[in-house]
This record gives C-alpha cells, structure tokens and sequence, in this order.
C-alpha cells in the first residue's frame, strides 16, 4: 500500500494550479474478524479497505474531501482529478482560517511494522478450545494498519502495524461473567493459557450465591481495565492544551492550585510503544514520548497544530482532539501474584463501565461495576458482588488513597471497529486503592 499511496500524492502534485498547497491523510487495514457465540464461531469475514483525506489550501482557506479508495490506481487517480475542480470551486467561498497550522519542513519517515502475527485459524482454534465446556462470547480482530501522509512540499511519511486484538467473556448466568482480552503484536501461547486459566478460575467463583455489601469505603484492587476505564475518562478534556486555556480541563486543580496525585503516578503518551501513526493530519511528527503527568505532578499538555497556532507555542504533533492516542503508566512495584494478599479484604474489581464526571472541575467520576467483581477476605475470595456505583475523585483514587501499582502492565487496545479498526492503545498497571467509595 506504501507504493500505491506515494503514487497517489504525487498525482495530487502534479494537478496544483498557482500557489495552491496540500496536505492528505491516508488510512487503510487488512483484517481477519471472527466473532464467537456459545463457544462456536458466528461470523468470520476479512475487510481490506483504503481512504484518502484530502484537504486543498490557498493561503489561510482550505477544504477537504474524504474518498474511499478502490485500490485500482488508474481509477483513483481519475477520482483525484475529479474531486480536485471542485475543492478548488469552493475555496473561494469560504473564509480565513485564523488557526489552520500545517508541516512545511519537510520530515519524512518510515514505519514499516514486523508481522508476527499468528495465522488466524491457530487463534480462532485456540479459543474455541478455551471455550469449550463454557459459554464464550467474544471477537478476535487480527492484521495490518496503515497510515500515510504526504503534502505538496514533498514531504512522505508511512506507518504499518501489525497487532491482534482478542476480547472474550466466558459468560454464567445474569448479569455474571467473566471478561477478559488479550492483544499484541506476537502470539504468546502461554500468556494466553495463563489468561484462560485465571477467567475459569473467577467463572468457578461466579457460581456462588453473589453477596451485596453496604455503601460505604472499601479497600479495592482495580485490575488494568478498570483503570483503564477511568483513565479513559479522564482524558476527556484532561490533557489537551485547548481545555487548560479554557478552563474546561478536568485536572484544573493540578494546574492552578498545585494538587498533586502519588507520586507513583507517571503519565505519557508513549507513541513509541504503540499503535497509532507516529505523525498527524497537519504533517507533524510525534515525539517518542510527551509527559503528561510526572511523579504525580502535572508536566505538560497535548497540543495540537490548531491550539498551537491559536495559543503561539510549538505543537507537539496531538491530534485535534488533543487526547492520549498512546496512553501509557509507569508500573509500580507490587508482584501480581500478591495482589490479593495486598488487598487483604475489600473489593477486587476486574471492570467498570457507565463511567461519567459526578463533578468536573473536581476531577470526580462516578460508574459501575461490571462483570466479575468480588469480595475478598484475608486473601481469598468469597463471593461475587452484584453491581455498586462508585463516586470518587481521581485525586483520591491516584493521589492520597493509592497504595500502589502493580509490577506487570496489561497493553490493551481500543476495542472500537467503527469505520475501521481504532489505533487505540493503553498500557497499564493495575491498582491498589484504600477507602474506595462505593455509594449504592
């Protein structure tokens, strides 16, 4: 796709008039989907697919067209030279952009992405025998993303990755399961038994009469996609550059009033070491890394070209909508297999959901339990819990409550296939949090 896509932006090249300038995205995938119910294979299908965004400039006015691509380069070069009169035709009626910020140095890279993938029929085989004797539901998605940018001034940039992505819940009765995933890059056989092995151990659990404990503040474990859900929230408007100069952030506590959360909390968008581009529609490459909290302190925002040239400081390649694409936190030191003495008697929780702001400006979240949560005493589990809804902040839960992290992080991707597969990454620790407030 490397090839054809180059091919196509200097098409775009050469059909410039005067001093006309642009810039254009591509994406495309080539994956496997296979969905399971009851243990058995439901949907099977492969998607290759390729766009192009392309957005035409004149001085500060610009305009974009989306094109799905056929893959045939006679035909999408027609298409270009199609779609090109008409961008052109509508530039004169729009006005300045007082913000539009795009690459004109020239930075060009490549990606290529090592496929290590296994073929997908050792994977599907492999979780129907995880499934077999229990009720399985799930997906598996597996294969290769593509990202491309080019623009008139020559510059090229290329990325593939090569990833699998295999979420699954081993399923009782009710609203009782057990939910587990497990992505990647290489197909670890026995990383994915160890994750079969403990979702059946917590499906045995599930079989007991379920407890419901009061209201009120408990000590509790969040496994990595518990807190992932939280984290997911908290980049809502948490780290964009925009939401700070507006006020609009939900860590504005952090910037303006000094708080802090433990120091065991380091926060970046770690681009390097995941999935996602490692450039953005406007042409400009991402750092490795951006710190956005450090040692529990607030370090620095994701600023997108468009907050750059608004705000007059440098952008460091985010998206437009300035939110963790990469998100990634440090470990702690806690062995995983002393979790639950750690947690001695409390609450472990292995999912949320429902997860929204209770009180914005306070950083104060409020959801549910979902799936597999239990009640753990001395060590050991007791019973599974029927749902609770917590409310707290995330300055308690990550700052003055957190106990620790664990040594091991979980990469977990972006379930979402809307449109195409998400780019979406969070590598994670688990967390051990003291007087968790769980309100009903």
């Amino acid at each position: 796709m490397q090839e054809y896509f180059y091919t196509l932006a200097d098409t775009i090249t050469g059909l410039l008039q005067g001093h006309e300038v642009y810039t254009c995205t591509f994406r495309g995938e080539e994956s496997d989907f296979v969905r399971f119910n009851h243990s058995a294979v439901r949907q099977a299908g492969t998607v290759t697919q390729r766009f192009l965004n392309l957005d035409l400039i004149q001085g500060q006015r610009h305009t974009a067209a989306d094109l799905a691509l056929s893959g045939d380069l006679d035909d999408d070069r027609t298409r270009l030279a199609e779609v090109l009169p008409t961008l052109r035709a509508q530039l004169s009626y729009l006005p300045d952009d007082p913000h539009l910020l795009y690459a004109t140095a020239v930075h060009s890279s490549v990606h290529a992405g090592e496929n290590h993938l296994p073929p997908s029929a050792d994977a599907v085989a492999a979780l129907i025998e995880a499934g077999r004797g229990r009720d399985l539901v799930g997906f598996y998605a597996a294969g290769g993303i593509y990202a491309g940018f080019a623009n008139a001034f020559g510059q090229r940039n290329w990325f593939a990755s090569h990833s699998f992505n295999c979420n699954w819940s081993l399923y009782h009765q009710a609203d009782k399961a057990v939910k587990t995933a497990y992505a990647g890059f290489a197909w670890d056989a026995a990383a994915f038994q160890h994750k079969v092995d403990t979702a059946a151990t917590e499906l045995a659990q599930l079989q007991r009469p379920p407890r419901t404990i009061p209201p009120g503040r408990y000590r509790v474990y969040l496994a990595p996609a518990a807190l992932e859900e939280i984290l997911h929230t908290l980049c809502w408007g948490g780290f964009g550059l925009k939401d700070h100069r507006t006020k609009q952030t939900s860590l504005l506590k952090m910037v303006e009033d000094g708080a802090r959360l433990h120091p065991a909390v380091t926060l970046r968008e770690n681009t390097r070491d995941g999935v996602a581009p490692n450039f953005q529609s406007a042409g400009f490459v991402k750092p490795d890394q951006v710190t956005m909290i450090d040692a529990g302190a607030w370090h620095d925002c994701l600023v997108s070209p468009r907050s750059a040239k608004e705000y007059g400081i440098p952008t460091n390649g985010a998206a437009a909508g300035e939110s963790p694409q990469s998100l990634d936190m440090v470990a702690g030191d806690i062995p995983p297999e002393a979790v639950f003495q750690q947690l001695d008697t409390g609450v472990y929780v292995n999912n949320l959901w429902y997860l929204n702001y209770s009180d914005r400006s306070a950083c104060r979240m409020t959801g549910m339990t979902r799936f597999a949560t239990f009640w753990v005493e001395h060590g050991v589990i007791q019973a599974p819990l029927n749902v609770m809804r917590f409310d707290e902040s995330i300055y308690r839960m990550l700052g003055e409550h957190l106990l620790g992290l664990t040594s091991a992080r979980e990469l977990m991707l972006s379930t979402s296939t809307y449109h195409q597969r998400s780019t979406s990454s969070s590598r994670l620790p688990g967390a051990l949090v003291e007087d968790f407030h769980f309100t009903l």
